[in-house]
């Protein structure tokens, strides 16, 4: 009876774990490549926080490949109520958005849940792999009690667009001058006879 207890025990706990893992804040870059010259939307995202009053986090990317053309409130934390947040400054040179945040305001809890807490452009500048991440990370409850966040950094690859152009097949070069050659000849013998 009592590895019975134990095994029931054991499975209790497992099923409560997801509870106990941190939130992710994250990126969403969808479907990567992006092509040289596109302007693309992604999403920054938080999963499985609970009480989310305000928060901040700077973005890091790498400016030879991506240029940040804007940022916007995602609409999870307003689901709380009254938000207040400013989106950050631009720092192309440097590949930097600085200090990205947003907050509830009067009194009563904080959201709970997964959904979008912002909404960032980028222009793709340059062909290559650049790297996403978060810094300067903040979150807290409607207590002002942090909440630990696992943050996810992300790639996003920029392509070049411009189709190559096939050149045609040895064979077909070939044939087609053999036919040339067979018309030039059957011209010639009908005009001696």
């Amino acid at each position: 009876m009592k590895l019975w207890k134990n095994l029931v025990a054991a499975a209790l706990l497992g099923a409560c774990a997801q509870a106990w893992a941190d939130p992710i804040l994250s990126f969403d870059t969808g479907t990567s490549p992006v092509t040289l010259g596109s302007v693309q939307d992604y999403a920054v995202n938080i999963a499985d926080v609970s009480d989310l009053y305000t928060y901040q986090f700077s973005i890091n990317y790498d400016a030879r490949y991506l240029r940040a053309v804007g940022i916007s409130e995602g609409g999870f934390l307003g689901t709380g109520g009254s938000t207040f947040g400013e989106p950050g400054t631009i720092d192309n040179g440097t590949g930097t958005i600085s200090f990205v945040f947003n907050t509830l305001y009067g009194g009563g809890p904080g959201v709970s849940g997964s959904g979008i807490l912002a909404n960032i452009r980028f222009e793709a500048i340059g062909v290559g792999t650049s790297a996403l991440s978060f810094s300067d990370l903040l979150v807290l409850t409607s207590t002002g009690t942090d909440i630990a966040v696992t943050a996810a950094a992300a790639q996003l690859a920029v392509v070049d667009g411009t189709a190559e152009v096939p050149e045609p097949a040895s064979m077909l070069l070939i044939g087609a001058g053999l036919a040339g050659v067979a018309a030039l000849r059957r011209r010639g013998i009908a005009a001696r006879a």
